[in-house]
């Protein structure tokens, strides 16, 4: 975690498979995808908290909403 600026700056690595792309915004692109569900796990808890690595399936157990809100 750095500080930049007053922003916090946190590197993470994300596995996105092409079924989820396909599950949740099929229309997407993967980058998109990412984006997208980086926004929504920024609106629910700090920078900080979000896991350092993990798959995009990982969100809907700690976040059942996950994929009707982020859904094309």
């Amino acid at each position: 975690m750095i500080q930049e600026s007053g922003r916090t700056v946190t590197d993470h690595v994300v596995e996105a498979t092409s079924s989820d792309l396909v599950r949740l915004a099929p229309s997407s692109s993967v980058e998109d995808l990412v984006k997208r569900s980086f926004e929504f796990l920024l609106e629910r808890e700090p920078p900080e908290s979000i896991l350092r690595r993990f798959r995009l399936a990982d969100i809907e157990r700690y976040f059942p909403e996950y994929p009707d809100v982020i859904g094309d």
